[in-house]
């Protein structure tokens, strides 16, 4: 799945996670919407949203790193390249904007990872269907171009004569 985690950076917060469309990548998120990200994650922090300007920083969802002697909550990223950052500064507009088309949802992750994944795999299976027909197509292909340079189309017995089937009458003319 193509999650993206955004969290205030050097503060304990709720974190906004992002879902993006398949085949869309973390670089093509609008500036307008990493914004609202950033103005939903700097509201839900305890300490961040006391503050004028925070960092907020995101990452893919794969990029996260949880050992087991961590502290609860805490994270840390596989590779920090893919870490980027947002210097957020409070805006009440965006944030009454944002309050006023909130929906909340409690979906079912996990079936909706069923889901993603049994898409992925059908995906997949029609992607190798597709490739086994060209292959077969291909060497059908090879096949009948094998069969034009090939001699056995010109060979037939029906135009071919045996010196078994002869009577003896043409040795006895020989001479």
């Amino acid at each position: 799945m193509n999650i993206h985690r955004f969290h205030v950076h050097p503060h304990s917060s709720a974190h906004v996670y992002l879902r993006l469309q398949p085949g869309q990548s973390w670089e093509d998120i609008s500036p307008k919407l990493l914004e609202d990200l950033g103005q939903l994650t700097k509201a839900n922090s305890i300490k961040g949203c006391k503050e004028k300007s925070v960092e907020v920083s995101y990452t893919p969802w794969s990029n996260l790193l949880k050992k087991s002697g961590m502290a609860a909550g805490e994270v840390s990223f596989s590779n920090n390249a893919m870490v980027k950052k947002l210097q957020i500064k409070k805006n009440n507009k965006i944030l009454n904007r944002l309050e006023k088309t909130k929906v909340e949802k409690f979906p079912d992750l996990e079936k909706e990872k069923m889901q993603a994944e049994k898409e992925k795999r059908k995906i997949a299976r029609e992607a190798m269907v597709v490739k086994k027909q060209e292959e077969l197509r291909l060497e059908q292909e090879k096949k009948e171009q094998e069969a034009l340079k090939s001699y056995d189309l010109i060979f037939d017995e029906s135009n071919m004569r045996s010196n078994y089937d002869n009577d003896g009458d043409l040795e006895d003319d020989f001479m």
